[in-house]
């Protein structure tokens, strides 16, 4: 059975920085493409950042452009999601994602996935 179970959300500052962990157990990680995808309260929920199984390969949404740096230590079985000058349209549910047995590339679209974590909640203060 698949595990993903991220951390590191909480309540920052606008111009603040966060890093979420996401701990996979159940699949093979060093085969496994990962992904973020956030939620905000109403809308529906959107790709963040994507990396390949081996970390070659990055992608990032719009909203993550230039901010935010997904990362993999496929020692670990973690995914990483660092996520610097925040602003208040961030705040959001963040999920972690992965897609099991995956060819070496990075995936954007949630039906692309076939595991999904809990969440960890991302406010971000004015």
């Amino acid at each position: 059975q698949v595990q993903l179970v991220e951390s590191g959300g909480g309540l920052v500052q606008a111009g603040g920085s966060l890093r979420l962990s996401c701990a996979a157990s159940g699949l093979t990680f060093s085969r496994a493409a990962m992904g973020w995808f956030r939620q905000a309260p109403g809308k529906e929920r959107e790709f963040v950042a994507a990396i390949s199984w081996s970390g070659g390969d990055t992608y990032y949404g719009r909203s993550a452009k230039a901010r935010f740096a997904i990362s993999r230590d496929n020692a670990k079985n973690t995914v990483y999601l660092q996520m610097n000058s925040l602003k208040p349209e961030d705040t959001a549910v963040y999920y972690c994602a992965a897609r099991s047995n995956s060819n070496d590339y990075y995936f954007t679209r949630i039906y692309e996935y076939d595991s999904w974590g809990q969440g960890t909640q991302v406010t971000v203060s004015s």
